[in-house]
């Protein structure tokens, strides 16, 4: 027979370990980051210090193929299922999943870029990491041997169609742009590039409404300088074969194209760029227009910046609490410190230091940023219209449809979206 006193420390150790095992909880988080070598210390610092700020608690991080993510996250996600958290990138992908995310309006404080992570009703429901725009890198060293001047790039449309020009009679195999667009990604940056230009905070505002229709003017024109660089000889052979991340940049890298429309945070920028062609050959300009639209600088384009990506919380988790407390770690600025000063991520955070962007190129960026900033364009499209833009534009550019035509699609994806 057991005593009174083993049976008391029996009961008291079957609830400890009753405790222990409620405690010991797993976080998941689906994201295309976490797997990339030079974002690994932001993911490592925010995984060891939130672990030991909670006992028994795992932070498991999943890095998915950015080819197939919204795929892959669609389909858990329709099954009640998938990560805690997950990483979005901001405006149509962001809008597409809100009914699958938590409100998080409250947590957002202080961040730069929310807009692009919240509802009509201003409800935000990811907490941004970054903010992202769109620039040209070019390589000063290709310039010279093209017989441009490395120090004086494109102003505008004229300024870079004589750019191309001297690449394509210089009878190489070295093309004016690299370009990527198996997943469409070339277009899509292509469009917003030309768009902060030719459309004024009006028509953007009238395009993100659907009010200003894919078959108007201002447009089309977009669409027709897509068709005619290609027509120009402006990119390699077989571009709707060639992904944008990152055999489109390491074509640029290994000096194997002239120009490429890059990032200016964390991937595919500055920092990357500098390192493999150092900062001596690298060079960067902002995106002419063919048109300029009114109130903007004939030689001065603008630059599309917007919230980059960040981080929600599954509504179908078991841990929303929990989950909702590691995306506030997750875009905390002690964990944006080490996203910047590793990464050269631009932290959706005013309160990072930035003293760790030290090379020319970044300094000509964070210049414009003051001064020269837009909406990105295509953030306001609905993800119908970006996957359908994705796809017409690789109709387009294989000679497959006409603009008309191409526009006249867009057109019903628009409508069907804004219902």
């Amino acid at each position: 027979m057991h005593s009174p006193l083993i049976s008391r420390i029996g009961v008291g150790l079957a609830a400890l370990a009753l405790s222990a095992a409620a405690a010991a909880q797993t976080l998941t988080v689906w994201d295309w980051k976490s797997s990339d070598p030079a974002t690994s210390s932001y993911f490592q610092k925010v995984k060891k210090d939130f672990e030991a700020a909670h006992s028994g608690v795992t932070v498991k991080f999943v890095g998915q193929p950015i080819e197939q993510y919204y795929t892959i996250l669609g389909t858990s996600l329709a099954a009640n299922a998938g990560p805690d958290v997950f990483l979005l990138n901001g405006g149509a992908q962001a809008r597409a999943r809100m009914s699958d995310l938590v409100d998080l309006s409250g947590l957002d404080k202080g961040m730069l870029g929310v807009k692009e992570f919240q509802d009509a009703s201003g409800k935000t429901y990811a907490l941004p990491l970054t903010l992202q725009g769109f620039v040209v890198y070019y390589n000063k060293a290709l310039y010279t041997q093209a017989g441009l001047d490395p120090n004086k790039p494109p102003k505008n449309w004229d300024d870079l169609k004589r750019v191309c020009a001297a690449f394509k009679a210089k009878g190489t195999k070295i093309p004016c742009f690299a370009l990527g667009n198996k997943e469409g990604y070339g277009a899509e940056f292509f469009f917003s590039s030309l768009a902060a230009t030719s459309m004024t905070a009006d028509e953007q505002a009238q395009f993100a409404a659907g009010k200003l229709k894919w078959s108007s003017p201002q447009v089309k024109t977009i669409l027709q300088a897509w068709v005619d660089t290609q027509k120009d000889g402006w990119y390699p052979k077989g571009a709707n074969s060639t992904t944008k991340f990152m055999d489109e940049y390491e074509q640029f890298m290994r000096g194997d194209a002239g120009n490429t429309i890059g990032l200016i945070s964390d991937v595919a920028h500055w920092k990357q760029f500098e390192e493999f062609l150092t900062p001596e050959k690298l060079g960067v300009y902002k995106m002419p227009s063919p048109t300029v639209a009114a109130g903007n600088p004939p030689d001065d384009p603008r630059l599309p910046v917007s919230g980059g990506i960040g981080y929600g919380v599954n509504k179908a988790s078991k841990n929303v609490a929990l989950a909702k407390q590691l995306v506030q770690a997750l875009a905390s600025p002690a964990a944006l410190q080490v996203f910047a000063n590793d990464a050269g991520a631009l932290p959706a955070n005013s309160s990072v230091d930035l003293q760790s962007f030290k090379g020319p190129t970044v300094k000509i960026i964070l210049g414009w940023l003051k001064d020269s900033a837009v909406t990105t364009t295509l953030l306001g499209a609905s993800a119908a219209e970006m996957e359908e833009w994705h796809r017409q534009s690789q109709l387009l550019l294989n000679g497959d449809t006409t603009v008309d035509k191409a526009a006249a699609r867009m057109d019903e994806v628009q409508a069907s979206a804004k219902r």
